[in-house]
């Protein structure tokens, strides 16, 4: 599963929807995410309101009234759940491709001309759990980086078997701007990890305190990079990070 899927997931675990095969791989998944543990610890309530009121039936089968209504939502609910599992699933196999094969953002690129995505910081999509990118940060080692002009941040770097997996915290950056993390070699080669835009609010600045985190890949072996670099569409370097 995709990490969006394990999230998402929480529901359909919770009420027991989820097939067998998903069902042990979000368990899985939960022993190492304390938000997912959080989410499903809050709908154990929830879950033991709806427990005992019998498989979900087809429509011809299902008895009339409130109940009924209540086995027609969580029959719809399931379908829904699998065709959003279906659809995440072949969008992170596109991305993963990506991914390996230019050294390009998890799920940011997959179709030619795609404009960047507009960045989240702490307390985006996410709600109060933190993403992948932000979770990876926090748990690793993050190395400081040399910023101009007020900007502020740093890298947590691990090496793959397919290149380096780099998660980035960038403040004191206010938009509107694009950029992107850079990756350069001992021997030059620049390679794009990641893009993004910044709004006009920017991140880590007054009235828009919290930190950017991006996280993303690059085919270049971590023994074989020199620094990272944060720069503009404009070419003008933000962060510099060296390794």
């Amino acid at each position: 599963m995709t990490s969006r899927v394990e999230h998402t997931d929480v529901g359909a675990y919770a009420l027991g929807l989820l097939d067998d095969d998903d069902r042990l791989a979000f368990e899985a998944h939960l022993l190492g995410c304390a938000a997912c543990r959080r989410e499903l610890s809050e709908l154990a309530g929830v879950a033991g309101v709806l427990h005992g009121i019998g498989p979900v039936e087809d429509s011809f089968d299902r008895p009339g009234g409130p109940e009924g209504d209540v086995l027609d939502l969580l029959r719809h609910k399931k379908d829904a759940d699998r065709r959003t599992r279906r659809g995440t699933f072949m969008i992170g196999m596109a991305a993963a491709v990506t991914l390996v094969a230019g050294g390009l953002t998890i799920g940011t690129q997959l179709g030619a001309g795609a404009q960047p995505p507009l960045a989240h910081g702490h307390g985006g999509q996410m709600g109060e759990h933190m993403g992948p990118a932000e979770q990876f940060y926090v748990d690793g080692r993050p190395i400081a980086g040399k910023g101009s002009g007020g900007v502020t941040g740093g890298l947590v770097v691990e090496s793959k078997g397919w290149g380096t997996h780099a998660a980035l915290k960038l403040s004191g950056v206010t938009g509107p701007l694009e950029c992107e993390l850079i990756s350069v070699s001992k021997s030059g080669e620049r390679r794009v990890m990641t893009g993004w835009s910044v709004p006009p609010a920017g991140y880590g600045v007054p009235g828009s305190p919290d930190p950017l985190y991006m996280h993303g890949g690059s085919a270049t072996p971590l023994e074989d990079v020199d620094r990272f670099e944060v720069v503009t569409s404009e070419g003008r370097r933000l962060l510099t990070v060296d390794v």
